[in-house]
């Protein structure tokens, strides 16, 4: 008999989190699992893509903000109707609303999600501050267990009050067969850029959020480009374009970094970029488990981390690591990987890739997640 798991999203759009929901769904074993998808806010790209796997998404349209406690009655309605046999929440207004409703629908097998490692006052929404103050609370009695995705977010969210006796660490995982290297990427996109051949390029993916801190990004380009003339800049992620009005003040305060700086917005080949750029650049204030790092490492990527989350225990041997907020440092780390002969490059973004291979491929960290269902589901 298939064991009935529903997830508990608070939103469905492109996100960190979102994909990896959706690379979960996918690679897990149906013969083992019945899993729906529950989202709080809409469907999104994500559970439109989730739909295509063959998995039910509710969408229940709840507005955002703070939660409306008539959003559990609805959730545990549509719970009661679905009979899970255990509930995986995604995210904090998902892990307070979901285990709420879940109780209420009769289900004591409760699982929340943690996905967020910085909850620094003034890089958080109040709410959302809120909803985590409240879930500290109630994290040793409502749900059974809580998983991570890193072992930093676990760490921060014990200091905030979360049990840490039901904490658990999965990391994220990666399709090694979706992210690989690509030869014919790096020219495909330098001639799409307008540029040569043989053109250096650092890339930034990540949608635009204060946490990302593509404003710190901005001011390290300038001081690599004091130093490397012939370096340029690719971000991509969505809010990152030339509508954006803070960025583009940003990079017109340095003279010459605008002919330098390509936004290309929210982009569908994430896989291509990667395998296009000579390195990957994460400048973030904040993190949990990084998908970007996975991914351009899968690509044959090296990167240049900031320490947030997990980061320098993703890159391992593989990167460079500074500290946050210091783009100075940023802008030196990134100087001295692009002053290595192509042929260095190369090594560690391969032993970046087997890094990745070795710990974080999808379907071993499904099975992560599946034995870790079976087990809670079992537990009396």
């Amino acid at each position: 008999m298939r064991l009935k798991v529903t997830f508990v999203i608070t939103g469905l759009a492109t996100g960190g989190a979102e994909m990896m929901l959706h690379k979960l769904l996918q690679a897990m074993d149906r013969s083992r699992f019945e899993p729906t998808v529950i989202s709080l806010l809409s469907k999104g790209e994500i559970g439109l893509r989730i739909e295509t796997l063959g998995v039910p998404v509710y969408a229940l349209g709840m507005r955002r903000g703070l939660p409306n406690p008539l959003m559990v009655v609805r959730l545990a309605r549509l719970l009661r109707r679905l009979k899970p046999s255990l509930v995986h929440t995604w995210m904090y207004h998902a892990d307070l609303l979901g285990g709420l409703a879940a109780r209420l629908a009769g289900c004591h097998k409760v699982i929340w999600g943690i996905r967020h490692s910085n909850l620094s006052q003034t890089q958080n929404k109040r709410s959302t501050l809120a909803v985590v103050w409240l879930c500290a609370r109630l994290s040793g009695w409502l749900p059974v267990a809580i998983l991570s995705c890193s072992q930093r977010a676990r760490e921060v969210h014990v200091a905030t009050g979360y049990a840490d006796e039901r904490i658990h660490v999965i990391p994220n995982g990666f399709d090694l067969s979706h992210f690989a290297p690509d030869t014919i990427a790096r020219a495909s996109l330098r001639a799409e850029l307008g540029l040569q051949p043989d053109a250096l390029l650092v890339g930034v993916v990540a949608r635009y959020d204060v946490q990302k801190n593509h404003l710190g990004f901005v001011q390290a380009a300038a001081q690599l480009l004091a130093q490397m003339p012939q370096v340029y800049f690719v971000l991509a992620g969505t809010g990152v374009d030339s509508s954006n009005a803070a960025l583009r003040v940003a990079i017109a305060a340095y003279p010459g970094l605008q002919a330098r700086m390509h936004l290309l917005g929210r982009r569908d080949d994430v896989s291509r970029l990667m395998a296009a750029f000579d390195v990957l650049a994460s400048p973030s204030h904040g993190e949990a488990f990084p998908n970007v790092l996975g991914e351009a490492m899968a690509c044959g990527l090296p990167c240049v981390v900031t320490d947030a989350g997990d980061s320098a225990e993703i890159v391992g041997n593989t990167g460079r690591v500074v500290a946050v907020g210091d783009m100075v440092a940023l802008a030196q780390q990134l100087l001295q990987m692009l002053q290595l002969p192509a042929a260095d490059r190369t090594v560690l973004g391969l032993q970046a890739r087997a890094r990745v291979q070795a710990e974080y491929e999808i379907g071993h960290v499904a099975e992560l997640y599946q034995a870790f269902y079976e087990r809670v589901a079992a537990e009396k």
